[in-house]
């Protein structure tokens, strides 16, 4: 009896993120599904190594220990525009998110999400998660995004953000060190 081959995919895929464990689990299971993988866990390694080989399918962290993932999208951008990246980050807001689809992205997502829901992503489907729909987000996420977006056009001065958002410097600071709420109810 012989088992028929799972169907391949192809596709070259970078994974970005300094996250060594997920990086990892990622990659072996984008590996399962068949493409070709290649990891890096900082900034610079992502463009030599694209550089190198350019990938189809690149996932990039936002944050990096050693500087932004819109950084390394705008470079592999340079590289070759026809890659399609999907921007992957704990802590999401409208404004990162207008940026890196500014810049390119097809997408982007906030963790926790799954390999199917990543290659899903890639091919323009709506995550399954959401089954499709969009979830209508809570008034402290909507707060807080506007808070980020804010702080993010004052170049993360907390002081001009507060005074731009008329609010007291420490109750700003509050508000940013409370987690944003969920994404939608």
């Amino acid at each position: 009896m012989s088992v028929s081959p799972v169907a391949r995919d192809a596709r070259t895929l970078l994974v970005v993120d300094d996250d060594d464990a997920l990086r990892g689990r990622l990659l072996r299971a984008f590996q399962d599904r068949g493409l070709a993988v290649n990891g890096a866990a900082s900034c610079e390694e992502a463009v030599t190594l694209a550089a190198h080989d350019t990938p189809e399918l690149a996932l990039i962290d936002l944050k990096l220990r050693d500087g932004s993932g819109l950084d390394v999208l705008r470079r592999l951008k340079e590289l070759d525009a026809t890659t399609r990246v999907v921007v992957l980050t704990g802590y999401g807001s409208i404004a990162t998110a207008i940026e890196s689809v500014k810049l390119g992205a097809a997408t982007y997502l906030t963790k926790p999400v799954d390999a199917d829901q990543i290659l899903a992503a890639f091919d323009g489907q709506a995550p399954a998660a959401t089954g499709g729909a969009h979830a209508t987000p809570s008034l402290a996420r909507v707060e807080w995004e506007h808070i980020q977006r804010v702080l993010a056009d004052c170049g993360d001065n907390v002081s001009l953000a507060a005074r731009r958002l008329g609010i007291h410097r420490r109750s700003l600071q509050r508000k940013l060190a409370k987690h944003p709420g969920p994404e939608g109810e």
